[in-house]
C-alpha cells in the first residue's frame, strides 16, 4: 500500500483564537495571505515554525495553528536564526512591524542577510508604533503628522528594501495586504526561494495611520509585472547581478509611485547552511544539532567538566 500525501486547505492553519486587530486593520490581510500561502505549498504545522517580536503585527502567530514563538521586542530574528540552523529541515518564517524589525531590530536583519540563511522574513508595514498608541514608526516619511504625535514626524524614513538589498537578501519583494491574492503569491515565492527572502506588505493602520491610508495607497501602487511584462528580477547566471541589482535599485527608491512585486531573486548565491556544510561539518544538514544525541546509556555525550577544566587552563 502507498501512502497518500494529505492535502491540506486554509482551514488547516487557522487556529481557535480569534484575531485581535483593529476591525479593517491590514495585518487580517496578511494573515489571510499566510494561510493561503502555507495551504498552497501544503506545508507541514508540525513542520513549520513562526517566529515574531512585540506589537500589533507580532500577535499573528498567536493565530495560526503551528509551532510559534513570541519573542521579545526586536530579538524575533536571532531566536528564529537559532531555531533554524539547530534543525534546517524546519521552514522558518519571521513575522514583525516596521517598529520591531526596522528599529530596534533592524540590526539583526542586516546580519539575516548577509548569512543567507534559508529562511523568510515577512515585515507587515503600518509606518506607526500601533500597538503603544500610533508613535511615528521608522518607515514614516519625514514631515507627515499623524495623529498621535504634536508635530509632523522630524525624521528621514528608512526604505526597508533598500536595507535588505543592501544586507544581501537573495529575494526581495512587496506586496499590498488588501491585495491578498498577489500577496499571497509572493508570500509562496518567498518561502520556495533558497536562502534568505525578504517580503516588506503595505499594511494599513486604520486607528492612527490617518494619513497613509488605503486611499492614499491605492493611488500610488502598481504591479511591476503588469506595468512592464518584460520585468524579470531573476538572476539566471552571475553576470547579471549588477545588472539586477541596478534594476531592483532603480524601482526601490521610487517615491511618488510605489511598486509591488518581485524586485531581485538570485538562488546562485550559496546559503549559510550550504557553506557551513562545505566548511565546517559535511554531515551538518544530515545531523543538525537539534537531531544530536546528548546522551548515550544515561551518559552525557560531552564531559562538561572536562570542558571547563580545559577552558580554564
Amino acid at each position: 500500500m502507498t501512502m497518500q500525501t494529505v492535502k491540506r486547505t486554509v482551514a488547516d492553519y487557522r487556529w481557535v483564537r480569534t484575531p485581535e486587530w483593529c476591525p479593517g486593520c491590514g495585518h487580517f490581510g496578511v494573515l489571510q495571505a499566510l494561510y493561503n500561502a502555507f495551504a498552497e505549498l501544503n506545508l507541514d504545522p508540525a513542520n513549520l515554525v513562526l517566529v515574531s517580536g512585540i506589537g500589533c503585527s507580532s500577535r499573528l502567530p498567536h493565530f495560526v495553528r503551528t509551532t510559534s514563538v513570541h519573542a521579545i521586542h526586536g530579538r524575533a530574528i536571532p531566536y528564529a536564526l537559532g531555531i533554524k540552523l539547530a534543525n534546517p529541515s524546519l521552514e522558518v518564517i519571521v513575522v514583525g512591524g516596521d517598529g520591531d524589525l526596522m528599529a530596534i531590530g533592524g540590526n539583526h536583519l542586516l546580519h539575516l542577510g548577509r548569512r543567507n540563511v534559508d529562511m523568510t522574513v515577512i515585515l507587515m508595514d503600518n509606518s506607526v508604533y500601533g500597538l503603544t498608541r500610533g508613535q511615528a514608526g521608522p518607515t514614516l516619511p519625514a514631515g507627515i503628522k499623524v495623529k498621535a504625535i504634536p508635530k509632523a514626524n522630524p525624521q528621514s524614513e528608512i526604505n526597508p528594501l533598500l536595507l535588505a538589498l543592501t544586507a544581501g537578501f537573495t529575494f526581495i519583494a512587496r506586496g499590498y495586504a488588501y491585495d491578498i491574492k498577489y500577496t499571497t503569491r509572493l508570500i509562496v515565492e518567498a518561502i520556495r526561494h533558497k536562502g534568505s527572502a525578504f517580503v516588506q506588505i503595505y499594511s494599513p493602520c486604520v486607528t492612527y495611520n490617518n494619513v497613509m491610508t488605503r486611499e492614499w495607497y491605492e493611488k500610488r501602487i502598481y504591479k511591476l509585472d503588469e506595468a512592464d511584462p518584460t520585468w524579470d528580477p531573476v538572476v539566471h547566471d552571475e553576470k547579471e547581478v549588477d545588472v539586477k541589482i541596478r534594476k531592483a535599485l532603480d524601482k526601490i527608491v521610487e517615491r511618488d509611485r510605489l511598486p509591488l512585486g518581485i524586485f531581485y531573486k538570485n538562488e546562485l548565491v550559496p546559503t549559510f547552511e550550504e557553506r557551513y556544510e562545505s566548511i565546517y561539518d559535511p554531515n551538518y544538514r544530515k545531523m543538525p544539532p537539534a537531531l544530536q544525541p546528548i546522551e548515550i546509556d544515561g551518559k552525557p555525550v560531552v564531559d562538561f567538566e572536562k570542558l571547563v577544566a580545559d577552558r580554564l587552563l
